[in-house]
């Protein structure tokens, strides 16, 4: 058991004053594997307070000074990364094979990445007679998803570091571990007190408190779209910068001449990665109807090759669903398509046998989605995959942009330079050609309601910089 009754307020464990534990399950088993704190509104104004005393002198760190910090965090982590691997294995039932690579070494290299850009607050530039330069936006509230715990984290923490910011930081109440693991690191490299607090407890309580508190310059969401808008109505009042990370519906397009048997199991194994806990999934597959058939059946035979299992068997490629509540809803949806019409071609909301125990979703594929139904439309946050034929280019392009998000995007094409033709159509911040991997030191955020704002990269420590011109 990882127990927790302390919260980290001002460099140092507290009582909280809010009262109760919260139990962590372990999906896979549906045992409690830790407890956490209930924090309140008092303990939201006693971190927020820490990380206003905190503020002015972290501002005036020495950039390399703060990036030293960063690197001193990074070694850390490293050292400790199966440890933080296999927690979050535990919390949130990502399979070994994936959980150290995706959901802690690729983080630690973008953590690594803002060490460097750390040096972008010291330029002055020129401009007239004016000197334009960089200065942190204030104290930073992060409200953090369960799917990528760390790695979301990681990528408000780290740029927020870099500029010269102070932090409270609420983690997901159903994969909070992980950020225990992570204050322990930082009170052991002696970040100065109050620079990084951290408070659990419900959105409702915390979360809310955060948002709307008028000391907090900033505040950095991601989740739910829905509970993204009430983020920002709650920041509103006190006019604060908002960032949001929100949901998605993203299309894989398929171009006629693609290397099909590839692009099918591309599309396939990055719906049920993580079980299809991925806001990024392209989990609307567009295929030219004139291989339509054949595709079918290659989604088929990939998603039957795909072992769901116990997470800490490394054959295992999906895992359970982080909650009984997500997998309710995965199956709600499942059954919704039914409905719709949609073909069911596996899956479906049937117990996997021998996993009776456990959060557990068959990996389910559907044929013959009209894009005006709900499956095609919601954000489902499982291991379902709509495939959509198309006549024409022209209408593979309107069906990928008929969403109300635009989070990620993929095309697959004969060659680079059409796939990149077809990208640049797509409405959406980001757009993976080919299998391409995802770039720690490139921009990550989405159009429409996929939200606002960006994470990694320069465009990522911009989110937590301020400009001001001095004229002289």
């Amino acid at each position: 058991m990882h127990k927790h009754t302390q919260l980290y307020i001002d460099g140092t464990w507290v009582a909280p004053a809010g009262s109760g534990l919260a139990e962590v399950l372990n999906p896979a088993t549906e045992q409690a594997i830790g407890q956490v704190p209930l924090g309140d509104e008092r303990d939201v104004e006693r971190a927020v307070q820490a990380a206003r005393g905190a503020f002015p002198a972290w501002a005036a760190t020495p950039a390399s000074v703060r990036a030293g910090y960063i690197q001193a965090l990074a070694a850390q982590l490293e050292a400790r990364g199966d440890e933080m691997a296999a927690l979050i294995t535990a919390e949130l039932g990502m399979p070994v094979q994936w959980c150290r690579s995706i959901q802690v070494d690729g983080p630690l290299e973008g953590l690594r990445h803002y060490a460097e850009l750390a040096a972008l607050m010291d330029e002055v530039r020129e401009v007239g007679n004016s000197l334009v330069i960089r200065e942190p936006v204030g104290v930073c509230a992060f409200i953090n998803p369960w799917n990528y715990p760390l790695h979301q984290l990681l990528g408000k923490l780290a740029p927020a570091l870099a500029a010269g910011c102070t932090v409270v930081v609420k983690p997901s109440q159903e994969t909070p571990l992980h950020a225990f693991l992570l204050a322990q690191m930082i009170e052991a490299i002696g970040l100065p007190a109050g620079v990084f607090n951290l408070v659990s407890g419900p959105g409702a309580k915390v979360g809310e408190a955060l948002a709307k508190h008028p000391l907090v310059d900033m505040v950095s969401f991601t989740g739910s779209t829905g509970a993204g808008v009430r983020v920002a109505q709650a920041a509103a009042p006190s006019v604060k910068r908002v960032c949001l990370e929100l949901g998605g519906k993203s299309a894989l397009l398929i171009a006629e001449d693609a290397d099909l048997a590839a692009a099918v199991r591309y599309g396939v194994q990055d719906v049920m990665l993580n079980s299809g806990q991925t806001c990024t999934a392209l989990t609307r597959m567009l295929l030219p109807a004139s291989r339509y058939a054949e595709a079918l059946e290659l989604a088929v035979a990939e998603t039957a090759s795909l072992r769901l299992g116990d997470p800490l068997d490394p054959e295992s490629f999906l895992g359970p669903m982080c909650s009984a509540g997500q997998l309710r809803t995965v199956r709600d949806y499942i059954r919704i398509g039914e409905e719709e019409g949609a073909r069911l071609l596996c899956g479906g909301v049937a117990v996997p046998s021998g996993l009776e125990r456990g959060f557990y979703q068959l990996p389910t594929l559907f044929a013959d989605v009209d894009n005006r139904m709900r499956i095609a439309q919601e954000e489902i946050f499982g291991p379902v995959l709509c495939l959509i034929p198309y006549a024409d280019e022209v209408q593979a392009v309107q069906l990928a942009n008929d969403s109300p998000f635009g989070l990620s995007s993929g095309v697959w094409a004969g060659t680079p330079e059409r796939a990149l033709g077809l990208a640049r159509q797509l409405r959406a911040g980001q757009c993976f050609i080919n299998g391409a991997a995802f770039n720690y030191r490139a921009p990550f955020g989405g159009y429409k309601q996929s939200g606002n704002g960006r994470e990694w990269g320069e465009e990522g420590l911009a989110e937590f910089v301020e400009i001001k011109a001095v004229q002289c």
